[in-house]
């Protein structure tokens, strides 16, 4: 049996012109042609556009995918082996970000023990039950949402009032360096996000380099985040997820 091309457009949620492109660059050329000339694709070609889209899926550019596809030393067998590697690295991946995920949105679920009054004084205009909800609901039963609340169960307002103002300090000398363009990959600003790792693992969750590195992403990636740093200055999301980036660099070597 035999597939026109837009019937295999159908099948595999691609575009004729993609399918039109793939035929002209040889990396998927259809094993016949009707009488008028037409593509038809067999079950060997719907095989090998499977094996395409799988590894454009996972970010390898086009001419990567046709060498992996026409290596004569691979089977079918391999190319699902390696598939099943990478895809299983990226979840690996997608659930540490979860957890920075989890980690972030704990930090701002700050004080839940406090009044509304004693919040606002602590806090001032920042609420530290807003995300409250969402943080329970995605990841109240991990371990690391777990340590967080351990930990911060007993703090007391004065408690809060200490660990904020120590927080707000480093967010303050970060921004300072900033303003005087000192470069984010520069010893200070390394060192002055050792600094703000260390206060998160001794005061909330172990957070390791690779962790904060999760972190400093999510306050670019999250406008609720980037919003918080860039209204000390702005740009400090940015800033300091380099500051946190080249840190990270800086102890895996």
């Amino acid at each position: 049996m035999s597939y026109s091309v837009g019937q295999v457009a159908g099948f595999a949620g691609v575009t004729v012109r993609t399918l039109h492109h793939y035929d002209e660059i040889g990396l998927l050329t259809p094993s016949e042609r009707s009488h008028a000339g037409h593509r038809r694709y067999s079950d060997a070609d719907l095989d090998r556009l499977q094996q395409v889209l799988f590894y454009r899926e996972l970010g390898f550019p086009l001419d990567e995918v046709a060498v992996l596809l026409d290596d004569p030393d691979a089977d079918p067998r391999a190319h699902l082996r390696r598939q099943h590697e990478m895809l299983t690295a990226r979840i690996e991946k997608l659930r540490k970000m979860a957890a920075a995920v989890e980690q972030a949105m704990e930090a701002r679920s700050m004080g839940i023990n406090l009044t509304p009054e004693e919040k606002f004084e602590v806090f001032g205009d920042h609420d530290p039950d807003q995300y409250e909800d969402e943080v329970r609901e995605r990841w109240g039963n991990t371990d690391a949402y777990r340590q967080s609340r351990q930990r911060t169960a007993a703090y007391t307002k004065d408690d809060w009032k200490r660990l904020t103002d120590e927080f707000d300090a480093i967010h303050r000398r970060m921004a300072d360096l900033m303003a005087a363009g000192t470069p984010a990959d520069s010893e200070e600003a390394m060192d002055t996000a050792e600094e703000h790792r260390r206060f998160i693992s001794g005061s909330y969750y172990d957070c390791g380099h690779e962790m904060h590195t999760c972190l400093g992403e999510m306050y670019v990636a999250d406008a609720r985040f980037t919003a918080t740093y860039d209204k000390i200055r702005p740009g400090l999301a940015v800033y300091l997820r380099d500051a946190i980036a080249a840190n990270a660099h800086r102890h895996s070597g």
